[in-house]
């Protein structure tokens, strides 16, 4: 449910005479009491009204200070959820367009003012001083309420007012007016229809009623006694029922508007899986220019890139490297207008969120266009900041590996992918030797090159493009070019690359002839289109052996990211995207990597781990298992507006959307529920026939119908199939950028087989 601040208060003092209305939000401080934020509004464009600033007469920018006193004022302000508070603020701020002055006020007393804010009777807080009282008290309020508002006695709500407040003739809310806000807003009608359906009164739910309901409805076949008795006493805040082992509807509601009835299954919310398995056997989050958090062309560079990326729980970043002045490296995007960034910052920011998110290891790849010189000072950087957390050396010194190691034998490790000069065993004959200031040639068939998008190659090797498609056979061994170009790279930024060294892709099988287990390949998108389309099966027996990464085509000049089901339906396990930019594949990837605990790391199905295997994404043979879904969508609670409606009143329709092999690509969409965002009910049934679930996405995307042709994004929610709950569900909503749309929810029930 979404909390809000209401006010109600006396006549408006006369430091604000001209202004009839007050928007008031509240956030967090930086020190440990809460700021309120004080927006003056005029009436709109009923009165013309001067614009206040310091020289209005008996304007003062009063300062409050803590006080003793003012610690039952932060008590009751901290009930409220800090991120309502946030959210709240930020709405109010976007939504004051006329807003005439901004004051940020502690709570306390105040040097030199006139007022002071301290906790009053009940749930109020009172502002008094010289002048008037003035009443602020904590209450459950509409839905979209965009900051809180303060209302003069004598000021009547206008057009603009009944948008954002509640209808109300009073200037007090009664008891009576509280509780029917509130059961209009939590007691749902779909709750209660479940609730009395197990309840043998309608008001209690006894500990076997809540044992059936579980089994029948949730599909809980392992639930017992002991499961029925940990719900209650967690959910039910009623001390007499729960001392009986019932739930009443209060706790009912509580337990199905909770994580344990979440569509995502709970046991996914940590890591479940076999984690010793070798690095290519799993998918692994990764980013492409993780610097930008714009465009590539005049886009800037900055350090949250990494962060959020991180935070994300991201375990590949890419880090491109440039010779910057006084021997200090940067990173930005080489020959555009992109800002510049000191590579020594971005390691010390890595060191700080490396393994916030995740224990499991993170690979930095470097695109590296250093000198020497500056290859050793990278080097340098590596070593001091990461310290112990920098594999730079074989486990157990072992040189001669068949198989990579697992994420669990490198937990807390980072390790560098880049370009590398000679074997393991000469790296660790070197580990003792001073080799300051050496640097040896790598050709450029050894560097993945951006270029490998324009080049179109047959699963042996190149191919000329007047060969027709029903010539195609094995080609000989890649043919050498006239001119190689040379590459130094130093000896100390060598050293430190251990089991991803940057192997360019020749052919599939050049790579099974020569390459090392602990060599990777990056691979253009197009190209790997192209190439998964003309071998699949190539590509898949590539991919059990060796880490692929897949990164956009240097076309995409505004971030836009390309479909990454594709590449993960033929197991490459660096799929690269550009995270600064938000749309349906960057949340096919957050909800990729929901699974197993968020940590980055997801196992391939053992179809795409088998080195003899048969499948490929257009002929799944023998690997299908085939699923029948079943999804009744109920009901929306709380959507949110529409930012191109001219209403607060949206049409909500929701999609749902299958992403997988191609046979399993599905999309169906609900009815439109004319203006009701608040609680539509659907009450529409969809089905859906899965060949490959272990490989299938599903995505719940909430758009407002502006018109026939136009809708509007409101929300959406992204999950594995493999990870969906049965029963009657909670599915939350995430914004644009990924973050959770407080009491914004659908309600569905699932089931499958």
């Amino acid at each position: 449910m979404r909390t809000a601040l209401c006010v109600f208060c006396a006549p408006i003092p006369e430091e604000v005479w001209d202004v009839s209305w007050v928007c008031v939000s509240v956030f967090q401080g930086g020190g440990s009491d809460p700021v309120i934020r004080l927006k003056l509004r005029s009436p709109m464009e009923r009165v013309r009204t001067p614009k206040l600033n310091a020289d209005t007469p008996n304007y003062k920018q009063t300062k409050l200070v803590t006080s003793q006193q003012s610690r039952d004022t932060w008590d009751k302000l901290a009930k409220v959820p800090r991120r309502t508070l946030a959210l709240l603020a930020t709405k109010a701020y976007s939504a004051s367009r006329s807003s005439r002055l901004s004051l940020r006020r502690r709570v306390g007393y105040p040097e030199g003012g006139i007022w002071r804010m301290k906790a009053g009777p009940g749930t109020y807080f009172v502002l008094e001083g010289k002048g008037p009282r003035w009443c602020l008290e904590v209450a459950w309020a509409h839905r979209r309420v965009a900051g809180m508002a303060w209302g003069s006695q004598s000021h009547q709500p206008g057009p603009v007012d009944k948008k954002t407040i509640d209808k109300h003739s009073g200037d007090i809310i009664s008891m009576d007016d509280f509780r029917a806000i509130y059961r209009a807003l939590v007691h749902r009608p779909e709750f209660e229809e479940l609730f009395k359906a197990y309840s043998i009164d309608g008001n209690i739910l006894p500990d076997g009623q809540l044992l059936k309901f579980l089994a029948k409805e949730q599909f809980q076949t392992e639930a017992n006694e002991t499961t029925v008795l940990e719900i209650i006493l967690k959910y039910e805040p009623i001390d007499e029922v729960r001392k009986r082992r019932q739930m009443s509807f209060e706790g009912f509601i509580r337990y199905m508007n909770s994580e344990e009835c979440s569509i995502f299954k709970n046991q996914h919310r940590s890591v479940y899986q076999d984690m010793t398995q070798p690095l290519c056997d799993y998918f692994i989050s990764s980013s492409h220019n993780t610097y930008l958090i714009a465009d590539q062309l005049m886009g800037p560079s900055h350090l949250w890139g990494y962060t959020s990326a991180l935070l994300k729980g991201c375990r590949c970043l890419e880090i491109d490297c440039w010779d910057g002045h006084n021997n200090e490296p940067i990173v930005y995007h080489g020959h555009t207008l992109t800002s510049k960034i000191p590579f020594r910052s971005v390691i010390h920011v890595i060191d700080k969120y490396a393994f916030m998110s995740s224990a499991y290891p993170l690979v930095l790849s470097l695109e590296n266009h250093c000198s020497p010189k500056q290859q050793e000072v990278m080097a340098f950087c590596l070593k001091s900041i990461l310290g112990d957390k920098l594999l730079s050396s074989p486990l157990n010194g072992e040189v001669d590996m068949t198989r990579l190691p697992s994420p669990e034998a490198l937990k807390f490790k980072v390790l560098i992918k880049n370009k590398k000069v000679g074997t393991l065993e000469q790296s660790m004959l070197r580990m003792e030797e001073e080799y300051g200031g050496e640097a040896e040639e790598v050709s450029d068939s050894d560097v993945p090159s951006d270029d490998d998008d324009a080049e179109v190659m047959s699963p042996g090797g190149p191919r000329t493009p007047s060969k027709r498609k029903g010539d195609r056979r094995s080609s000989p061994p890649p043919q050498k070019k006239s001119k190689v170009q040379k590459t130094k790279i130093a000896l100390a930024l060598s050293d430190l690359v251990v089991y991803t060294k940057s192997q360019k892709f020749v052919g599939f099988e050049h790579s099974m002839q020569f390459q090392k287990c602990w060599e990777n390949n990056s691979i253009g998108e197009s190209r790997a289109r192209k190439l998964a389309r003309v071998s699949a099966s190539q590509f898949i027996a590539h991919t059990t052996r060796f880490i692929t990464r897949i990164y956009p085509k240097g076309s995409r000049m505004k971030s836009s990211n390309y479909n990454p089901q594709e590449f993960w339906n033929i197991g490459c396990q660096m799929v690269a995207l550009n995270f600064q930019t938000p749309g349906p594949f960057m949340e096919l990837q957050d909800g990729k990597f929901l699974d197993n605990g968020g940590c980055g790391y997801v196992l391939k199905p053992a179809f795409l781990r088998d080195r003899n295997t048969t499948f490929t994404p257009r002929n799944v043979g023998a690997h299908s298992k085939p699923m029948s879904l079943s999804i009744r969508l109920i009901s929306g609670h709380q959507l949110p507006p529409s930012a191109m409606s001219k209403t607060n009143k949206a049409d909500p329709t929701v999609q749902i959307e299958i992403y997988g092999v191609p046979e399993d690509q599905a999309k169906k969409r609900s009815s439109v529920i004319k203006s009701n965002a608040l609680c539509p009910r659907w009450n529409e049934t969809f089905s859906f026939n899965i060949q490959v679930p272990e490989l299938a996405m599903i995505r719940f995307c909430v758009e407002d119908e502006v018109s026939l042709v136009n809708k509007d994004f409101l929300g959406q929610y992204t999950l594995p199939v493999m990870s969906l709950n049965t029963g009657y569900r909670n599915i939350p909503l995430l914004s644009k950028d990924g973050t959770k749309l407080e009491s914004a929810s659908l309600f569905a029930h699932v089931w499958f087989y």
